[in-house]
């Protein structure tokens, strides 16, 4: 297991002067990736493209470019081990005495996902090999911290994302599965997810897609299926599930675009697509495709309105309904009194109002 060493940290930063910027980026995917990867705070907050001053800035000063989530993570890890010297131990194994954050992450998920005949020493083989060997997962891994610490408010650190959020690790466990399923792994792909299920309580299948920059906010009870895709910047709740609608074959799971805030408990069925900055209710039941930006709440769920952010999942507004519980609250006062004393006209009781109610609730 090996980190990139500062000179080779210091050789790709030379490949970021402003000509070779300018003469590599017509090479493809790959540069632009690096770039991100180097200045990924500014992505994580929905930017596409880095500052180009901040990447010839770091170019010029002289200075060996270093990794700032890494660095604020080891700082933040000191700081805790001053303030509650219990813990020194800990946070020396867990971050201190490595020399990465793929490192560190590696041997946290090893720890965490450890049993009796799966022992945490092959856990950190594997997760190593893939890690460290995979540079999609070592952007990812920052992107995804980094949407930890900027959208959860309980976040209290790049640290504390790394050490204590299972949404942190169910996410970066999946990565390794969806590598090792590719690879046609597919048995240890299929182990890791179930004892990723087990110990963090999110089932993710190994053949999911899933972007960067995730938030899986509490991380319980999610549930992701085979054929879902869930693009970049993407943020759910607490016991989403992104499934099917029955045991039909083949493409039959949800496509959530960037930018996607999903509620608590929503659940969403069926190959249906999710449009890009759509922001899904709390316990909401998804049957239909969703336009793009729009608002969506109930059983099933519908169209209320439409959002003003380019990406509701950075701001992590759920109150944005509140017009149409007011709308629903307004319309159910008044049609009371209608509603009481027409069923009982014709013979009806105070119940068949009730029903009567209800169900124009749930056709709004």
């Amino acid at each position: 297991m090996t980190c990139l060493s500062e000179e080779r940290w210091f050789h790709l930063a030379q490949m970021i002067s402003t000509q070779t910027v300018v003469k590599e980026a017509e090479k493809g995917k790959e540069l632009d990736n690096f770039r991100l990867e180097k200045v990924f705070p500014v992505y994580a907050v929905g930017v596409s493209e880095p500052d180009p001053n901040l990447v010839v800035s770091v170019t010029k000063s002289g200075c060996k470019p270093g990794d700032p989530i890494w660095d604020a993570v080891r700082e933040e890890a000191k700081l805790e081990a001053e303030k509650e010297p219990i813990l020194s131990s800990f946070l020396y194994a867990s971050i201190l005495s490595h020399h990465c954050l793929e490192q560190a992450l590696a041997f946290v998920l090893a720890n965490r996902l450890q049993n009796p005949t799966l022992l945490a020493a092959q856990l950190l083989d594997i997760f190593s090999d893939v890690i460290m060997h995979d540079r999609g997962i070592q952007r990812s891994i920052r992107h995804d911290i980094q949407a930890f610490k900027d959208r959860d408010p309980s976040c209290l650190s790049y640290c504390s994302a790394l050490l204590y959020l299972k949404g942190y690790h169910s996410l970066q466990t999946h990565r390794v599965a969806h590598i090792m399923w590719n690879q046609g792994r597919k048995v240890l792909a299929s182990a890791l997810q179930s004892r990723m299920s087990e110990v963090f309580g999110v089932d993710i299948h190994p053949a999911a897609k899933i972007g960067e920059g995730i938030l899986l906010d509490h991380a319980t009870g999610i549930v992701i299926g085979e054929t879902a895709v869930i693009g970049d910047r993407v943020s759910l709740m607490q016991g989403v599930t992104l499934g099917g609608t029955g045991k039909e074959v083949g493409d039959r799971h949800p496509k959530v675009g960037q930018g996607a805030l999903v509620g608590a408990s929503a659940t969403i069925l069926g190959n249906i697509r999710i449009g890009e900055g759509a922001m899904i209710a709390a316990g909401s039941l998804v049957l239909k495709d969703v336009p793009p930006h729009s608002m969506l709440a109930g059983i099933p769920a519908k169209v209320i309105g439409y959002v003003d952010e380019q990406d509701p999942s950075l701001t992590m507004k759920h109150d944005a309904s509140k017009n149409f519980f007011e709308y629903v609250a307004a319309s159910s006062i008044e049609c009371r009194s209608s509603e009481m004393i027409g069923p009982q006209e014709n013979g009806g009781t105070c119940r068949d109002a009730q029903v009567a109610r209800d169900l124009n609730f749930y056709c709004i």
